[in-house]
């Protein structure tokens, strides 16, 4: 696992890009340099956008444990959500506004979950 360099999720950051500008939302840059490196930043109003892919990040409507190796990935799974709360509460502590979003939602899987999405972000 260590040799696996991280790219990026790139099939979901397009979804959420597509969804941006379907949106007419403007002003966001992507990889900004801050803690925990988020997907998407509006720098002038300090708002990061992280999406979190629904195995990585445990989630709990949709995230199922493979069969094999099941303490690595328990393990795996707490170890990034913990590192997900020490990187919101690095930036809060900046001054920065942490949104955080589940990959089904912006892939349409829940049912109104794009329009929800664009709120939480026009919101601020």
């Amino acid at each position: 696992m260590v040799a696996i360099k991280p790219r990026g999720n790139l099939s979901t950051e397009l979804k959420m890009m597509a969804l941006l500008k379907k949106e007419g939302l403007k002003g966001w840059r992507r990889q900004f340099p801050l803690a925990g490196t988020p997907d998407f930043c509006w720098p002038q109003k300090k708002v990061v956008l992280f999406v979190d892919g629904c195995f990585w990040h445990g989630c709990p409507s949709c995230h199922r444990t493979p069969k094999s190796n099941v303490s690595f990935w328990n393990k795996k799974i707490v170890n990034n959500r913990k590192r997900d709360r020490r990187v919101n509460r690095i930036l809060r502590k900046s001054g920065w506004h942490v949104i955080r979003v589940w990959e089904h939602q912006i892939e349409g899987k829940s049912k109104g979950c794009p329009n929800k999405v664009k709120k939480r972000i026009t919101g601020i």
